[in-house]
């Protein structure tokens, strides 16, 4: 199966969606699954996993209406409260859903020490309890507290959302390749190749901008822990989706078929238990 392992639907909300600034006008509106098949059906995708785009309950419960009337909608990374006192027993009640497949929490917003607070720590551990996957989602200035919190979490398993959007507009790369091979070393930890284009110039990027990243995570977590994701809507600010798609596939052509199949499907089916 060919899978996305990160898209977003969304009922544009001016006040709640306020991180779609004004230079990001093309993702001001509706985007539903029935805006997306056509074009995953274009692009020979069979799939994709829905991702939280707000923090609140009702977000999560939305994409499992998603993922519950439309059969491109796989499984769902949802949104909880991991600091709250009585989160065992909303995983619980989560896990009724088998559409869910994980959680996430915009930790790019929070301070740079966030995941390696002590309740968020615990928090996250529970989710191995429900076989529940984790999201991180997280700038380059964050990966320190990444680290640490994969280490202290090894029962649950991780994936590194958009390669931790490293810098690529200014061509940051050194401290971000340092920090990302010692995450790859923690084998619980997967990576999505996805959001590239929008960490580079979204006007002027080019593939021979995007290749030098992939050839870190590639190197650092091999073939069998990355997964192909398009970040669509959100992408449409700088590409469009067979722009993002072709990106990767001409990236991993030279390693075969059974590569290619891993990064476009396999993976992400067995990460998130798909």
């Amino acid at each position: 199966m060919t899978i996305d392992a990160h898209q977003h639907f969304w009922v544009y909300n001016p006040e709640r969606d306020s991180w779609i600034t004004d230079n990001m006008a093309t993702i001001r509106r509706d985007f539903l699954p029935a805006d997306l098949e056509p074009v995953l059906a274009a692009n020979g995708i069979e799939g994709c996993v829905a991702v939280q785009a707000s923090q609140s309950d009702e977000e999560t419960m939305f994409l499992v209406s998603m993922a519950q009337a439309y059969d491109i909608v796989k499984g769902v990374v949802g949104w909880v409260d991991l600091q709250a006192d009585d989160l065992y027993d909303r995983l619980e009640a989560y896990s009724q859903f088998e559409e869910i497949r994980g959680f996430r929490h915009v930790a790019q917003a929070e301070p740079d020490d966030f995941l390696m607070r002590p309740d968020v720590i615990k928090g996250i551990r529970q989710l191995a309890a429900f076989d529940f996957t984790y999201d991180i989602l997280i700038y380059p200035s964050q990966l320190k507290a990444a680290l640490h919190l994969v280490r202290a979490a090894p029962d649950v398993k991780f994936v590194i959302d958009h390669m931790a959007k490293p810098v690529i507009r200014k061509r940051e790369i050194n401290r971000w390749s340092n920090f990302m091979a010692e995450i790859a070393r923690q084998p619980n930890v997967s990576c999505k190749v996805s959001g590239m284009v929008t960490e580079a110039d979204w006007q002027n990027w080019s593939k021979a901008d995007l290749f030098p990243y992939l050839d870190v995570v590639f190197e650092q977590f091999g073939p069998d822990r990355l997964l192909f994701g398009s970040d669509w809507p959100v992408c449409l600010v700088a590409a469009d989706y067979t722009q993002v798609k072709t990106v990767i596939e001409e990236y991993v052509s030279p390693w075969g078929t059974e590569v290619r199949a891993k990064v476009f499907g396999g993976n992400a089916v067995k990460f998130y238990s798909l």
